[in-house]
């Protein structure tokens, strides 16, 4: 069994599309794969769940039309600790993200999730390119 930790944004679908793709094409063996579709709130008033959240449910489309398991995780708080958490609580064997692409001042003044990601990782990450028209 191999799980990977999806870290999805609720930005745009199209990244969610590019790594669920992704995972499609790792080679495995039918079922040997559990995809773990992770959203992490910053700010949540409303509740609002995973099972929401558009991106998250085009991506676990995607992956299931290909025979790939699906489960649902969600946090609250900063993006990269709560994906590297996630990662740990599930015993990810990698993590899956995709970004927005940035000049480099804009990563200076806002931050990087996928650097911290990259950066404080115990196991394989791997980036998924934002498709063009991001």
């Amino acid at each position: 069994m191999y799980d990977v930790l999806i870290g999805i944004d609720n930005a745009e679908d199209s990244r969610a599309v590019a790594q669920a793709e992704a995972i499609v094409d790792l080679p495995a063996e039918e079922g040997a794969v559990t995809a773990h579709l992770c959203h992490v709130f910053q700010e949540n008033p409303e509740g609002a769940s995973v099972h929401q959240v558009s991106a998250v449910r085009r991506a676990r489309e995607i992956l299931e039309d290909s025979g790939i398991n699906c489960v649902h995780y969600e946090a609250s708080g900063d993006p990269s600790d709560e994906l590297l958490a996630a990662a740990t609580d599930i015993d990810a064997d990698a993590i899956c993200v995709s970004g927005r692409k940035r000049r480099p001042t804009g990563k200076a003044v806002f931050g990087s999730v996928i650097q911290d990601i990259i950066l404080g990782a115990d196991r394989p990450v791997f980036t998924v390119p934002a498709p063009r028209d991001d």
